[in-house]
């Protein structure tokens, strides 16, 4: 299970207008592109969570399932559970939003 640490930074904010606001960090690590079920740690608190990983590998995206906040600054510990399904493109955002709803669905049951 890789585990992975860091300090939540400014993204494109594409999540927040979607309606899944996500926490951003920069990886060092080398994770396999695509959408993942996972933990989120932060001040000792537990929340699951959506993650997705793009195909440049350079961020990694958190949408924490029950959580409202600001995690700006924060550092937050990433565990990282089974991988969901690959990178895909999407014409529509309706079409992109249905399957966020999806895999936030999922990684809160798995």
């Amino acid at each position: 299970m890789t585990k992975i640490t860091g300090t939540v930074i400014h993204g494109k904010k594409k999540g927040k207008a979607l309606g899944f606001p996500t926490a951003n960090i920069r990886l060092k690590e080398n994770v396999k592109s695509g959408v993942y079920a996972g933990n989120i740690f932060l001040n000792r608190e537990k929340y699951k969570a959506a993650i997705f990983i793009s195909k440049e590998g350079s961020v990694l995206e958190a949408h924490l399932l029950n959580f409202t906040g600001n995690l700006y600054g924060k550092e937050i510990k990433v565990e990282m559970g089974p991988r969901l399904r690959e990178v895909k493109n999407f014409k529509k955002e309706e079409d992109l939003i249905n399957q966020i709803a999806q895999d936030v669905d999922l990684a809160g049951r798995t």
